[in-house]
């Protein structure tokens, strides 16, 4: 019977065409354009609804984060829905259609004049009239339709590439990798064109075009998809591993009240069924969480199908799906202290626009100005000369010294980006004061919005976005490598929209804070407090400062769960079924 079962899953495999490298320049070009599309839209948005939108710099920043956090947060319902319901295939498309209507609406928001409110100063208001409630609707309309495109695209994307490889074969394994490294290559093209020529269009030629333009680049990677559709490999859902997961909780709280290997219970043994179609290697029993493995203890009510799995899922559980969810729990520490050092990056995104716009922007002794969101290229710059260096220069010493195939563990990788994160929140601190005091010493400059234009050079900003790209290049890169290495295999995907979970909630977190400090220290109309709309009239420093602090706090707090963490299979292990202990060697964190 297993013979039969595993011929015709090997059938099923060979009726699969894998056309690899066939099928990849609509796969990249489809990721190119859409990476275009999105990212040269909202890497200038802060500006456009500044500018254009009339909104005050906390509404903007508050409206940013939220949209932000809820399109990374949707993206776990994408997954779920993907892996249970619809595929990738078909996820994509719905969501790529989605991201073009959305971009498409926030063009028309700038190219037709009743869908966003008067110019400053303008004939028609001398004020700086907000938008109405229709106009806002439309707007925020717009946003919904990306969000819903976000959550389609983001968690499946990657995955579908490497769909169309073999994993069978040697070729296929060696396509998939070199997929993944074109697949970043795209990612750092998309952020250099939108940072440069995309943000000048919109900053300096027209707002309508400059968002016409992201509009058309996803209608292209649309079309593209279409195109590469017949030679697709489209592997259909199998169910979303999340289902596992909920089945071991409520199994586990239905035998709350049962206990482990007790003396009243002597006969009481556990469930090891594997499925042969399992792709999880298998987890030995571990002793942390013990709660959990009740979930997997056999009752007499309990009843056992012929191939060995459970009649009711919800109610047995088995020793290795228990510890597929133990693998989850442990993560989850180490999750919230990555998403609260994620505000690190937020502010590098938001405020530093700000500050720029509030710094001389020339270009030496040139008339061109740099666009204000063009200054986040300097953080890539970091990102990407620092990678190549650490990994052919620093890691071969590193491994000399520590032995270790990495140079040093993932963990404390992580908690060296995070000293950085640091560190880049007292340069930005110390620049703004810098900012500030030319400002209201020597300004070259008044803007009729937000106030004096310093005459600090706008490049002195780099140093701080270059720190914030090196540790990302730490923590961000390591914090990928570790969830695609600690979740169970089947949950891969899961893992990659945990990523996305955590900037979500970086996103909420630091709009919290945003309005927190405002409100507190006085801001409440927009013109005073720490985050006034003139940043001379405010003390940006003072909040970066707080979020040093903050960081320094969440530093110790990782420490504490990297000292606790156990990395998947190395830590002791209790043989099922009896108390009988084997210990295995401890990883160092």
């Amino acid at each position: 019977m297993e013979q039969k079962e595993k011929s015709m899953a090997t059938d099923e495999t060979a009726k699969v065409h894998y056309r690899g490298w066939k099928a990849m320049p609509f796969v990249i070009g489809n990721e190119t354009f859409e990476k275009l599309g999105t990212i040269g839209t909202l890497s200038n948005l802060l500006v456009y609804l500044t500018t254009v939108f009339n909104m005050k710099s906390i509404a903007a920043t508050n409206l940013i984060n939220i949209f932000n956090g809820t399109a990374n947060f949707s993206t776990l319902l994408g997954a779920f829905l993907c892996d249970t319901y619809f595929g990738r295939y078909k996820t994509l498309v719905f969501a790529t259609i989605s991201s073009v209507l959305g971009l498409l609406a926030l063009a028309l928001t700038a190219a037709i004049p009743k869908l966003h409110p008067l110019p400053c100063g303008s004939e028609k208001s001398s004020t700086c009239p907000s938008a109405n409630a229709w106009q806002m609707a439309f707007l925020l309309s717009a946003f919904g339709l990306l969000v819903i495109g976000g959550a389609g695209i983001r968690p499946c994307n990657l995955a579908f590439g490497a769909d169309q490889f073999d994993p069978s074969t040697e070729s296929g394994r060696m396509g998939t990798t070199s997929f993944f490294n074109w697949y970043y290559f795209t990612y750092t093209f998309a952020v250099l064109m939108s940072l440069t020529v995309i943000v000048y269009v919109q900053s300096d030629v027209s707002w309508a075009w400059g968002l016409a333009i992201p509009a058309i680049l996803m209608f292209i990677s649309l079309l593209l998809f279409f195109t590469g559709s017949r030679i697709f490999v489209k592997v259909k859902p199998e169910g979303s591993p999340l289902t596992s997961l909920l089945r071991v909780i409520v199994a586990s709280i239905k035998k709350r009240k049962l206990t482990l290997h007790s003396q009243s219970q002597p006969c009481l043994s556990l469930f090891h069924y594997i499925p042969h179609s399992s792709l999880n290697s298998k987890l030995p029993s571990t002793n942390q969480f013990r709660f959990l493995d009740k979930a997997a203890i056999i009752t007499a009510e309990d009843r056992i199908n012929q191939d060995g799995s459970a009649v009711n899922p919800w109610g047995l559980c088995s020793i290795q799906q228990v510890e597929e969810v133990k693998c989850v729990v442990r993560i989850l520490p180490i999750w919230v202290s990555a998403m609260v050092y994620n505000i690190v990056i937020i502010q590098q995104q938001t405020y530093v626009v700000f500050q720029a716009l509030q710094s001389n922007r020339r270009l030496g002794n040139t008339s061109f100005k740099i666009p204000a969101a063009s200054y986040s290229i300097f953080n890539m710059i970091g990102l990407t000369i620092w990678i190549p260096f650490y990994d052919r220069v620093l890691v071969p010493r590193l491994r000399k010294i520590t032995g270790k195939d990495g140079g040093i563990t993932i963990l404390q990788k992580m908690g060296f980006g995070m000293v950085l994160g640091i560190v880049t929140m007292i340069v930005s601190a110390i620049v703004e004061t810098n900012r500030r005091n030319s400002a209201l010493a020597k300004p070259i400059g008044f803007d009729p919005i937000r106030g004096a234009v310093s005459s600090m050079s706008g490049l002195w900003l780099a140093p701080q976005l270059i720190l914030v790209g090196i540790s990302e290049a730490f923590t961000v890169v390591a914090l990928v490598e570790f969830y695609y290495k600690q979740f169970p295999e089947n949950m891969r995907s899961v893992g990659g929209s945990f990523t996305f979970l955590g900037f979500a909630g970086s996103s909420y977190l630091s709009s919290f804070l945003i309005s927190i400090v405002h409100r507190t220290t006085g801001g409440g109309d927009g013109n005073g407090g720490w985050l006034a709309q003139d940043l001379n009239k405010g003390k940006l420093d003072y909040f970066y400062y707080l979020v040093t602090a903050l960081m320094g706090l969440n530093l110790c707090y990782f420490i504490t769960c990297a000292r606790w963490y156990k990395y998947k299979g190395s830590e002791d292990t209790v043989l099922a079924g009896d108390d009988e202990k084997v210990n295995s060697e401890k990883v160092t964190v």
